[in-house]
């Protein structure tokens, strides 16, 4: 890795994302009720690298990725860009920035407005974050970069609702590239799409990552699609970090009860070792963010919980296997 790629891009620092959901009841004096959809996650990305995070559904990855772009306020925390603070930019202020940092959202044909040629939708954002370019500047970079995502020319003029869900996200790819970002967050991009596209689309974002130096987040259900494209992996549950590691090294030694539930779900292309395989089930729902367990958040689904999880929050630190393996239990 270059001494460019070394540095970091991005720098989480504690960040927390809450919500306020209302009170209790109509009386006036009932407390107020907190969603608390991020709870103090950390992480550094740099320069050409892939984070993948992974969790259910309701554990606060979509709304960690929409924070670091100022999709949602941060409550409390840092968000670093290059050294320059996001957390509390005003949305004056957020415009220039848009330039570096670029997101693609999970349901290609709802993000695209169906009122636009795909050739204005993949232009818009060169054409509001660069206005002094001529028309001749614009048309340049429109077929470059969909000539790089593998769209040809001649459907330039044609509408979103004309194009498989492949094709559209193919478009949201080249109107997150068209502005030249140092950053892409990935927002569960390729979950509403077939087997066979979604490796399309992946083995397209990692030759982008290698020809145009992306730093990547990327936000997914399948593990084995973030194994493929990840450099590190951070596995998140109601809104808290409980393992974060490289990926091969997560995939091969999970160290959490939660992790290791989650691979343990993950198909096996051998039939035979399928077959043989022990599957962890956890028990019960995921708790409500809104009120969540004491101590450790896990605890009243984790197979190894004892008493002092219940009172005791585990730290996210350095695993007894050393590295830049981190971990957030109690057990290890």
């Amino acid at each position: 890795m270059s001494q460019a790629q070394d540095q970091a891009l991005l720098v989480v620092d504690d960040l927390h994302v809450h919500f306020n959901v209302g009170r209790e009841s109509l009386l006036p004096w009932s407390p107020p009720r907190l969603l608390k959809a991020v709870s103090g996650v950390s992480f550094t990305l740099r320069a050409g690298e892939t984070l993948g995070i992974v969790g259910e559904s309701g554990c606060g990855k979509s709304s960690l990725a929409r924070a670091l772009i100022g999709l949602n306020p941060v409550t409390a925390g840092s968000v670093k860009l290059a050294g320059r603070e996001l957390a509390g930019l005003p949305a004056s202020q957020w415009r220039p920035l848009r330039s570096e940092m670029q997101m693609i959202f999970q349901d290609p044909l709802s993000s695209l407005n169906p009122r636009m040629t795909i050739g204005e939708i993949i232009a818009e954002p060169l054409r509001t974050l660069q206005p002094s370019l001529s028309r001749v500047d614009v048309k340049h970079e429109l077929d470059r970069v969909m000539a790089r995502v593998g769209l040809l020319p001649n459907v330039i003029n044609r509408y979103p609702h004309e194009f498989s869900g492949g094709q559209c996200q193919r478009v949201g790819i080249a109107r997150a590239l068209i502005v030249r970002p140092k950053l892409i967050i990935c927002d569960e991009p390729v979950s509403a799409l077939d087997v066979s596209i979604q490796a399309q689309v992946i083995n397209l974002l990692v030759d982008l990552q290698k020809d145009e130096g992306l730093a990547l987040i990327f936000i997914a259900h399948d593990l084995a699609v973030v194994r493929h494209i990840s450099d590190r992996v951070m596995v998140m549950y109601l809104g808290k970090v409980m393992e974060s590691a490289p990926a091969d090294e997560l995939f091969s030694r999970p160290q959490h009860p939660y992790t290791q539930a989650l691979l343990s779900a993950v198909p096996i292309p051998d039939p035979q070792r399928q077959r043989s395989r022990v599957i962890q089930i956890l028990e019960g729902d995921l708790p409500s963010p809104i009120s969540p367990p004491s101590g450790c958040v896990f605890r009243t689904r984790c197979p190894q919980a004892f008493a002092d999880c219940a009172t005791d929050v585990p730290e996210l630190r350095e695993a007894e296997c050393g590295g830049a393996h981190r971990l957030a239990c109690r057990r290890h």
